[in-house]
């Protein structure tokens, strides 16, 4: 992952004026996050497991309003109308459709992708990066579930915009991976339809309704 990363700041204290702090950060982030009518992402996504060898990098966009998002990333699409998630695969030519489970710990959806944190995590403030001239403060996560895959997760903040910078999961097999907010934009004029599958589109393709 291209890191533009030049100055490693400060290294806070763990205490509990640190993690007053990180609350109040965090609580600030989700407020101006829901202030919005809708918001669009492109994104730098990786995975990395140094011990397997494996290494996958790809770029993709998002967008999201309230609960329903428009995600493409790996050739796939993946739309998310509020009640019914609809994964299409040109490659394949297959339509995937099922009902989303909001309650996976594991994973972490578009849609929860700004907010997951509010919930089941302890956190703690961690270091202060300067990414080209940007103050990148981070805030350290750890489940409170013992049985999570999640190890823990660090999440960079823009300390000027209160805006998500970066999302740094480590997982306890190993796996890091790393996402990244290329552009975050707010608000933008967006199709009615933009979140609703067109059947019409697809005649051709297998659609598989795994429910």
């Amino acid at each position: 992952m291209k890191k533009l990363i030049f100055i490693f700041t400060l290294l806070l204290s763990i205490t509990s004026f640190a993690q007053n702090d990180a609350k109040a950060l965090l609580d600030e982030v989700s407020k101006k996050v829901k202030s919005y009518d809708n918001i669009a992402i492109d994104f730098k996504y990786v995975l990395h497991n140094t011990a397997e060898n494996i290494k996958q990098e790809t770029r993709g966009d998002v967008v999201m309003q309230g609960e329903k998002y428009k995600l493409n990333i790996l050739g796939i699409t993946r739309i998310y109308d509020g009640k019914t998630l609809y994964s299409i695969s040109p490659e394949d030519e297959q339509v995937t459709i099922s009902s989303e489970s909001m309650d996976d710990e594991g994973s972490i959806t578009p849609s929860k992708m700004l907010s997951f944190y509010e919930d089941g995590f302890t956190y703690k403030m961690d270091i202060v990066q300067n990414v080209q001239g940007r103050k990148i403060q981070y805030v350290l996560l750890n489940p409170k579930d013992s049985n999570s895959e999640i190890k823990s997760i660090l999440l960079g903040i823009d300390a000027h915009t209160k805006h998500i910078y970066n999302l740094i999961e480590t997982g306890k097999n190993g796996t890091k991976t790393t996402l990244t907010v290329n552009s975050f934009k707010t608000n933008e004029p967006i199709s009615k339809s933009l979140f609703t599958f067109d059947k019409s589109k697809y005649t051709d393709y297998y659609i598989e309704n795994l429910d």
